[in-house]
């Protein structure tokens, strides 16, 4: 073989494929696309028999017939004919606690008659469940190398590493037979494909004959399969249906002689008990919600303690630093800027790691699974199917992935629909919005000793975009003319026990990912905003500072009559009380001045006449342009202006919760802090989703049609919700 080997991970989905590729690149790993198409490539380093080796990471697939985009990414790798990516040998997994339903793809690998390992993964739940595999009896069966492997323990990873190191040695792999003839299939049209093209094998005609319309052949050659096929009345379905049954009849004889299983007929699975449970048609739905809403109350009561220590850091970081510093321009940009941006975001990282680690708990323990199989009747009746639910609960942690995951829903119809409503989930960067709202104008009332009043407020935000997002799906199938035959075909993962290290490291990683991520954006705008909203057009900030002058003097001046004044003429000293001003309020008025008419006052109060109606004022709707760059971004814009305008040393919240408007009423009244929760729950307030809905949708028409529809869908519900509430 050539030097740099390529090699193809490929398997059945959820069999372990992913914690063997970790396990065999570590580190040295490189996700993109595969050309042409919106799946993703992992690759990764490694060496094997001294030689620098690349493993790529195909999409998970069950069998030799593709239905969804990236079933097809990796059929045509496997088939040879990827123009960007050939292989010089296959790495098969195959999951030992489900060998029957692995076989019938790692038998169609093996008569393509390329080099191939087959590694069984989920050996531990092949013997809880009491399977028993003879693996040198199936090596002699299927003709190839078998190693056992539990890639999350490193076992037998220097076995497979040998077994992959003695096919790379070897010219042509010895003992690899055909797993059935298929050549009987279509003998007469084989034969005629192979007078063209005779260093393939059957089994790789057959597919020739059958997807040649899907494959970059030139015109000399689609022309002559298609003759053919004509010339030998070749039929696509009964050809398929056959060769299934043999495969099938040949694996069914493999399991009696190689695998021993557990009678059947004993007591049912752990599994299959809790699925009755779970499952239920009434009590299953009881308990889905009973979950969620434990999810959401947890978000609020585990992560006090420490959102209000975070909290205190800040506070007190922002009191030393004042009085340490020197009262120039950089103390200011330092203060008020960026620690004010960072701190309004820092604090709800506790909110986000329990999130996300509660997620991972439901994937972990096999629930996530049931939610889908639950929802699937309630999708259909919306224009979705059950693995629609998947991407949107994802939505929670973040709508980009989320929309991404959409690929593996077969149905274009139903992908498209699911990539235009899982924007509508809530997800963790609009948490920070709605907590300190909530904190604003709920009270913090507990009822029954356990129902938090801010924990269901905080669920029905979560709920109403879930509803929206299946009433938006409910009117948009009427206009997507895709017509497209939909299945729900769902595998549902043995439960099993959380593995609390990973959900650990799950939280540490997302944290670290969204303090990342959401600070590089935080400290580019906290900076922006700080310049915007501390200096402005020449004219009116000379007025500003002249006021602010005139006002200091007769603060002086008030000092110095104070002290001449005597008790023999009071009636001055009434008079100097009554015009008389004190430092503090000096000041504030010169920063709310100052801020006014500043570049960001003056684009915020172009903007207020447009969201007045919804109860905004000309900050907020500063903060609802700049958080469409990311939606937690809202709150570090509102720590930077009040910050500005307000130089103590009060928390975020009760510089909120002071607020008021120039009539004296508060700015977050309850209406105006229900009305912006909901323009956030409705709104599309994120152009990385927009961009990654032009990616896999290939068009900017429906990240347009979805900006404007959710855009206003949030607007009209905010005008209610205000006027309502007001």
């Amino acid at each position: 073989m050539k030097a740099g080997i390529h090699i193809a991970l490929v398997g059945n989905p959820n069999s372990g494929k992913s914690s063997l590729f970790n396990a065999l690149t570590g580190m040295h790993q490189k996700v993109g696309n595969f050309p042409g198409v919106t799946v993703d490539k992992k690759t990764g380093q490694l060496e094997l028999a001294g030689l620098p080796t690349t493993l790529i990471d195909l999409p998970g697939t069950y069998s030799f017939y593709p239905k969804r985009e990236d079933e097809w990414v990796a059929y045509k790798v496997l088939m040879g004919v990827d123009v960007d990516l050939k292989t010089d040998l296959i790495l098969l997994i195959a999951d030992a606690s489900n060998l029957k339903r692995n076989l019938l793809f790692c038998s169609q690998i093996i008569d393509l008659k390329i080099p191939v390992v087959l590694a069984l993964t989920m050996n531990d739940l092949a013997a809880q469940k009491g399977i028993k595999i003879d693996i040198a009896g199936l090596q002699e069966d299927l003709g190839i190398p078998v190693v056992a492997i539990d890639a999350r323990k490193n076992k037998g990873l220097i076995e497979l590493k040998n077994a992959l190191t003695n096919i790379i040695q070897t010219v042509r792999p010895k003992n690899q037979k055909s797993f059935i003839d298929n050549k009987k299939l279509a003998p007469a049209a084989i034969e005629s494909f192979k007078k063209l093209y005779p260093t393939h094998s059957d089994y790789a005609a057959l597919h020739y004959l059958m997807h040649h319309e899907a494959f970059p052949l030139d015109h000399e050659m689609q022309t002559q399969i298609e003759q053919i096929e004509i010339d030998n009345d070749f039929n696509h379905t009964k050809t398929q249906a056959q060769e299934i049954l043999e495969r099938y009849s040949h694996i069914q004889e493999i399991m009696k002689s190689r695998v021993t299983e557990p009678d059947p007929s004993a007591k049912k699975k752990r599994s299959e008990k809790l699925d009755n449970i779970f499952l239920h048609r009434i009590g299953g739905y009881a308990i889905l919600f009973s979950v969620l809403f434990i999810l959401f109350q947890s978000v609020f009561w585990m992560a006090k303690f420490p959102m209000d220590g975070i909290e205190w850091i800040f506070t007190n970081l922002t009191t030393y630093l004042n009085s340490i510093l020197p009262n120039v321009w950089w103390e200011d940009l330092l203060v008020n800027g960026l620690v004010a941006g960072i701190g309004g975001i820092v604090v709800f990282v506790p909110q986000i790691m329990i999130l996300f680690g509660l997620i991972t708990l439901l994937e972990d323990t096999g629930y996530m699974a049931r939610i889908s199989f639950l929802s699937d009747k309630l999708m259909r009746k919306v224009g979705l199917n059950g693995k629609s639910v998947m991407p949107m609960i994802s939505g929670f942690a973040c709508a980009v992935p989320a929309i991404m995951s959409a690929r593996n829903i077969e149905n274009k119809k139903e992908r498209l629909l699911t990539i235009m409503v899982t924007p509508f989930m809530s997800c963790s960067a609009r948490l920070p919005v709605y907590t300190i709202l909530i904190s604003l104008v709920i009270d913090q009332k507990i009822y029954f000793g356990f129902l938090s009043l801010q924990g269901l407020v905080m669920m029905g935000l979560y709920l109403m975009g879930i509803v929206m997002a299946l009433l938006a799906s409910m009117v948009l199938k009427w206009f997507i003319n895709i017509k497209e035959k939909s299945y729900f075909i769902l595998e549902l993962p043995v439960y099993r026990s959380p593995r609390w290290k990973n959900m650990g490291t799950t939280m540490i990683q997302k944290a670290g990912i969204f303090v990342r991520d959401a600070g590089k954006v935080i400290i580019v705008i906290s900076l922006l905003l700080w310049f915007l909203s501390s200096y402005g057009p020449t004219e009116p900030m000379q007025k500003v500072e002249a006021h602010y002058e005139q006002q200091k003097l007769l603060l002086t001046n008030n000092a110095v009559l104070d002290k001449l004044n005597t008790s023999s003429n009071s009636n001055a000293v009434l008079v100097n009380k009554e015009n008389k001003l004190t430092t503090k309020q000096i000041e504030k008025e010169y920063n709310t001045q100052k801020l006014e008419n500043s570049y960001a006052g003056i684009l915020g109060k172009k903007l207020e006449p447009m969201i007045s109606p919804l109860g905004f004022d000309w900050k907020i709707g500063i903060a609802l342009v700049t958080s469409f760059a990311a939606r937690e971004v809202f709150v570090g814009t509102m720590a930077t202006l009040y910050s500005v305008e307000e130089s103590d040393n009060s928390s975020l919240r009760e510089k909120l919760k002071a607020a008021v408007r120039p009539d004296g009423t508060p700015v977050y009244s309850l209406a105006t802090a229900l009305s912006l929760m909901v323009f956030y729950v409705l709104a599309m307030q994120c152009m990385s989703t927009l961009a990654v809905v032009k990616r896999e949708t290939r068009s900017w028409k429906w990240p347009t049609i979805q900006f404007f529809m959710m855009t206003g869908l949030a607007y009209f519900m905010s005008w209610i919700v205000y006027v309502v509430v007001k």
